[in-house]
Parts: C-alpha cells; structure tokens; sequence
C-alpha cells in the first residue's frame, strides 16, 4: 500500500474500489456528474483542498475532463494536483459495452498504470518545489502547440505519444508537462515527435 497524505478525488465508486487495492489515502467519488448539484461533497472537496491538498483523478474521455475542470472551480485557489491516466481502448470487465469514447476508465487500470500515472504527475516526489524554469505558452505557441490553425491536433497527437489524455487545453497541457518535465526535456520530447 502506498500512503499518499492528499484526499484522492475520482468519479465513481469502482474508481475507489480499484485505488483502495493500491493507496491508503481519502478517496472521494463524485458520482459522476451528481457533483455539479451535490453541495455537500463539493463543500468536502474543497475542505480536504485546503488542509491537505486534493489530488484530481479522472477518466481520460471527454466527460471525464469536463468534471476535473468542474472539480478545479469548486476547489478554487486549494492545493491541486493533476493525475492523467492513458489513453488506452478497451471496456472494463463488470461492463457489457465499452464507454462512448471506447477508452478504459480509472477502474480498468492495471495497478502499474496507476502508479506510472500518479509518478507522472509528481505524486511521489521527495520535494515539491516550484518548477524554476517551466514551459509557458510561448513554448507551445512556438511549437505550434497553441494559437495556430492545427493546433489541437498536434497537441492531441504530442498527448497521446507522452501518455497523456488527447483532450486536453493548452492550459492543462502546460500544467501536466510542468509537472512530468523540465523545459529542455519537454522542448526535446516535442521536436522529436514532430521531427525539427
């Protein structure tokens, strides 16, 4: 078991369940979308923010980043932490049919994927300082990342080849690699995937 002091917040029930097997840590469910009217686990989430931190894990499909940035305005200025976990296509087992998007959720995870993700994101970390040289949105707007006509798709494309989900905004990005890298290494990372 690996002792994390951050509540953990996640969308459902079997989300809990499968990180129970790894963490001893608070994890919260959302339920889904029942935290945009669920004042009271909002109002929880936010307390556990501000005393501890909270770490933000959700599935990496489309519904799945539309409660982290749900999650992020409830918190507001609390101590958050990002973790993404992969793309990778498949259902998980309790269920008939993939999800809409055909990706696997938290639950569907194997143990080392987790904790590769939860790595990824810093979780780990002896020391938790500040980036002292982050990548910034001249970077992306640089590498074509942001502000241009395809920019989404060759950040979607960058997202898949570094392991993160494939939606996310040039915001997030930058708060993910921020986290995963140092600005060399990710400005290395970039102009690999896109042959400069």
């Amino acid at each position: 078991m690996i002792k994390i002091r951050q509540a953990i917040i996640v969308e459902g029930k079997y989300d809990k369940i499968t990180l129970s097997n790894l963490v001893d840590a608070v994890i919260i469910p959302t339920n889904g979308f029942s935290i945009y009217k669920d004042a009271e686990t909002a109002e929880l989430i936010k307390m556990f923010a501000e005393k501890t931190g909270v770490i933000i894990l959700t599935d990496s499909d489309s519904a799945g980043l539309q409660i982290r940035n749900r999650l992020k305005s409830i918190i507001g200025g609390g101590k958050i932490i990002n973790v993404y976990i992969p793309e990778i296509r498949g259902k998980e087992k309790r269920k008939r049919a993939p999800s809409k998007q055909g990706l696997l959720g938290v639950e569907g995870m194997t143990k080392e994927a987790l904790v590769e993700a939860f790595s990824r994101a810093g979780v780990f970390a002896e020391e938790s300082g500040e980036n002292p040289n982050p990548v910034t949105k001249a970077d992306l707007l640089e590498l074509g990342l942001y502000g241009g006509e395809n920019s989404a798709e060759l950040r979607r494309k960058l997202q898949r080849k570094i392991g993160l989900p494939s939606g996310l905004s040039a915001n997030m990005l930058l708060e993910a690699v921020n986290v995963m890298y140092t600005r060399g290494e990710f400005l290395d990372i970039a102009r690999n995937i896109f042959g400069e």
